[in-house]
Formats: C-alpha cells, sequence, structure tokens
C-alpha cells in the first residue's frame, strides 16, 4: 500500500498503488468543481515530499511557479509512491434549520432531507412534540464528479455514471439515517417515514429517474412526480422499513426544494405578491401569491458558491467571505481570521461592490487596471472571475424581471423577496443591490435560512396525497421556460452590466 500524509491535519492514508487521488482527498475537503475533468484547478494540492509527475491538464491550468512550487491537479493524479500533500483542508459551515412551526402531533420519529448539489442535512425529529433529536450534514458525495448539476448530469449520461450518482448519494443518506438513530440514547421510537426533497437533478439521481432528458432541449424531467419507497427497496437496514418519500418538482429544473420553500414562507397562502429565490449552482425562482404562482430556473452557475473563480473556494476556513471599503481602500475579512486562501460567493459579491465603489471595476465587469482586482495576497480576482459573476447575477435578476413581466406586474408590486440558502442567508444584502442582483427596497428582502429543510420538517406531518395542500400548489403553479420567452435574452444581456451607482 502507498502512504499518503495529509497537512495539516496530520492524517495518513494508506491506498492502492496506482489509485485516483479523486477517490480518496475528496472525503478530506478537496473539491472536484469540473467533475475530474482536468477543466478548471480547483482540486489543486501541494507536493511536499515525494513525486507526482506533471500531467498535460497540470501544465494547461497552472503556472511555471505553481508547478515549480509542487502545485498539482489531484483529479490528474495517481498514488505510485509515498506522498506528503498540503490539501488546506476547509472545514464548511452547512446551514441547518431550528425554526419553530405548528404541527399535528402524530406516534414515532421522522427524518427530514435537503439533498442539496453541494451539501446534504438531515434532521431527526420526534414526530409527538416536534423536537429535533439530532443533525447530520455532509458534503454530497456526488460532487467530486462536478460542482454544478450540469457537469452532473454530463457525468450521468455516459457510461455507468447514473447508476454511479445513484449508489453515492444513497449509500451516503442511508448512513447519515443510521449515525441520527444511533445519537439518540435509549429506547428509539418507530421511525415512521424520511422526506427528501432536493432539485430536479438531484431528484432523478436519487429516484432512479433517467437524467437524460435534462441534458438535452427541452429540459423537461422524465418523471418529476412524488416518488415512494420502502427503505428496504433501496438496501437501507432502518428499524421499521419505514416509507421513503422524495416530494415532487414543480416543473423543469425547479426541483421539490422550492416546493418545500413555499411550505416554509407559506407563500401559496399570501394575500400580497411575493417572491421566493433560492440562489445556488441553479438559481430558481417563484413569483406569486395563494391564486397564483410562476416559478423558473435560471442557470447561475456555481460563481455563487466560489466555484469556477479562479480563487473561489466554498464559504470555509481561509476564506474571504466579506469585503468593504476603508479609507479608500479594500479591507476583507477572512473565515477563521487566518490567512487567506480564496474567496467565496459572499466575498466574490462584496469585493465587486467595493470595486465597483472605489472605480476599480467598471459598470461593463471590466477591471479598471485590465490585469487583476488585488484583494488580500494571494488573493485576487481575474477578469474572467467577474465575468462569471456577471453571468451569475444576470440570469438571476433576468429570471426575476421576466416572471414578473409574465405575472404583469413590476418589481415595485413585490411586497417580499425571501433569500432562501445558505448563499441568500449569508449574502451582504448591500452588495447584492449594488452589483444589480436585488433590485427591491432594502425592508422588502427577508433571509429565510433553510426553507428547504424547514419545508421537508412540514411535510413529515402533512404527508402528500393525504392532504389536499400539495397537489392543490402544484396545480397552482405554472413552470416558465425561460429559455422559450422571446424577451429573456434581451433582458440577461440588459441584466449583466453593473448598475453605475447603488439602487436606493
Amino acid at each position: 500500500m502507498v502512504q499518503i500524509k495529509l497537512l495539516p491535519m496530520g492524517e495518513t492514508l494508506a491506498v492502492t498503488p496506482g489509485s485516483r487521488l479523486q477517490d480518496h482527498l475528496f472525503a478530506h475537503g478537496v473539491e472536484f468543481p469540473c467533475g475530474g475533468r482536468g477543466r478548471c484547478k480547483g482540486c489543486k494540492v501541494r507536493v511536499l515530499e515525494g513525486s507526482l509527475p506533471e500531467t498535460a491538464e497540470d501544465c494547461e491550468r497552472l503556472t511555471r511557479a505553481e508547478l515549480a512550487d509542487g502545485w498539482r491537479l489531484a483529479c490528474q493524479a495517481k498514488a505510485e509512491s509515498a506522498l506528503t500533500l498540503d490539501l488546506a483542508q476547509w472545514e464548511a459551515a452547512i446551514l441547518t434549520d431550528h425554526t419553530a412551526f405548528t404541527f399535528t402531533p402524530q406516534e414515532g420519529w421522522g427524518i427530514a432531507i435537503d439533498l442539496g448539489t453541494t451539501t446534504i442535512v438531515a434532521q431527526l425529529l420526534d414526530l409527538e412534540s416536534g423536537h429535533v433529536l439530532g443533525v447530520r450534514t455532509a458534503l454530497n458525495a456526488q460532487a467530486r464528479h462536478g460542482a454544478d448539476i450540469m457537469s452532473r448530469v454530463e457525468f450521468a449520461v455516459t457510461g455507468h455514471g447514473q447508476g454511479e450518482l445513484e449508489g453515492l448519494v444513497r449509500t451516503q443518506i442511508s448512513r447519515l439515517a443510521r449515525e441520527l438513530l444511533q445519537s439518540v440514547p435509549g429506547t428509539a421510537n418507530p421511525l415512521k417515514r424520511v422526506v427528501i426533497v432536493g432539485n430536479t437533478v438531484m431528484h432523478h439521481l436519487f429516484c432512479g429517474v433517467d437524467s437524460a432528458p435534462l441534458s438535452q432541449y427541452p429540459f423537461e424531467p422524465a418523471s418529476p412526480g412524488l416518488h415512494r419507497f420502502a427503505a428496504a427497496q433501496l438496501g437501507w437496514e432502518l428499524p421499521g422499513d419505514p416509507e421513503v418519500l422524495f416530494l415532487p418538482c414543480l416543473g423543469g429544473f425547479v426541483g421539490s426544494d422550492i416546493l418545500a420553500g413555499i411550505l416554509a414562507t407559506r407563500l401559496h397562502e399570501s394575500e400580497s405578491l411575493v417572491a421566493l429565490m433560492d440562489l445556488g449552482t441553479n438559481g430558481e425562482i417563484v413569483v406569486g401569491n395563494r391564486d397564483r404562482m410562476l416559478c423558473a430556473s435560471t442557470a447561475a452557475g456555481p460563481a455563487f458558491e466560489g466555484a469556477r473563480i479562479s480563487m473561489g473556494m466554498r464559504a470555509a476556513t481561509g476564506a474571504i467571505s466579506e469585503v468593504h471599503v476603508e479609507q479608500g481602500k479594500l479591507r476583507c475579512h477572512v473565515l477563521g481570521n487566518g490567512e487567506p486562501r480564496g474567496i467565496c460567493g459572499s466575498g466574490l459579491v462584496d469585493a465587486v461592490a467595493a470595486g465597483l465603489d472605489l472605480g476599480l471595476v467598471r459598470p461593463n465587469g471590466t477591471i479598471a487596471n485590465g490585469e487583476a482586482l488585488e484583494l488580500s495576497a494571494p488573493v485576487k480576482l481575474v477578469p474572467w472571475d467577474i465575468r462569471e459573476l456577471q453571468l451569475a447575477k444576470g440570469a438571476i435578476a433576468a429570471g426575476l424581471r421576466i416572471l414578473l413581466q409574465e405575472w404583469g406586474a413590476n418589481m415595485q408590486d413585490l411586497q417580499a423577496v425571501y433569500l432562501a440558502g445558505a448563499f441568500g442567508n449569508y449574502i451582504n444584502q448591500t452588495s447584492g443591490r449594488r452589483i444589480g442582483l436585488f433590485n427591491s427596497a432594502p425592508d422588502k428582502i427577508q433571509p429565510v435560512g433553510n426553507s428547504a429543510l424547514l419545508g421537508a420538517k412540514l411535510a413529515l406531518f402533512a404527508l402528500p396525497l393525504q392532504d389536499g395542500s400539495y397537489p392543490e400548489i402544484l396545480q397552482r403553479v405554472k413552470h416558465v421556460s425561460l429559455h422559450e420567452v422571446p424577451a429573456f435574452q434581451e433582458v440577461y444581456v440588459e441584466e449583466m452590466t453593473f448598475p453605475t451607482q447603488s439602487v436606493s
């Protein structure tokens, strides 16, 4: 066996000679944004002892100085001899939920799961008291095959990719469920059900639904409805063989996580016009009230999570998470208060907003000096990074505008904008408004945390098809395919530019 020592945590792995580093390092914090295809350098590691030969992908993606300093792309490397690697492991904080809610007491326990593209959150609940008995979080094991949903779909439709992705996530969720049950001392109550929510791709890659239709026009899901399993059908050894429910999608790339968000925010009961926005790798938007709802998804890409950014990373130790202007200069906050290693999504939005205020970034997205926006050494933004943010924010802003137009309303008619998910919870709203991501008044913007997880918990107490709420919601929601709206491309191009000044 080949010994690989991982720094700074000091762990040592024993792996089979010739095995891919990608297969071993994901669990220790190394990210693979492009799915291990050598298209980015998000997985780079530094060889401190031993040798990793340079590959063609290393030479294409890394500078000569980086190569000389020992940096390599982990996705292209194999363990042929003993190594000591600097992984710069990042401990990510994953957003959970502890919101109080009303419910009808029931017997037994239940597990609610938010299956995200990047992270998974599972909570064990006592259905009689509503108390959260345990929480488990994890990085989605599928992420080693791509950071965003389309790279995941690309892997799924090649070879045996679909089966591998299904197996990874089913095994992972089964393990999380067992850990939750084992974490509670004493005699366990019967586990009645497990409710899972997630975007359309996660829905297909868990339920065993062919994801090929999601890879090509018109991008319509093959079987978006409710999927019900017995735990044993999934190979899960859970006491009582509870039922496992994956809630239905709303259409296209708008998944059951957004259905759960509607439940959590009670958007379907609102008298006034409101919007729900989940700003992740796939931007999902709902505009509506109790009478009708319009939903859409936008290909925002993973910039909001730090992926595809030259020095991007998740919001974790070593990430620049905040940037502000102080005495005419950029000042950065680094998570963990250590040396900066990269920048996460919230820091990216802050940095560009501050750069706009100082004239270091122009409204068209170009950098004033033409080369880089220096933040805190060695972290900087290059023109491509600004472009990625423009693409992401342009897609979100254009999607919201189009839905409002389809509704027959405008931004001023919105009485509230709910921001769901980790990025929506942590982003500086002033910075978001400065770059044109939000154009609503500050008092209308309301972060709602992990609304997907809260909605999944609500579903534990009100099962679909046993009460009229979910079919009723589904009947009132219309999915809008933005690529079929003639005005979308024009609006998208308009929204890619940054405002010349902040929205008042």
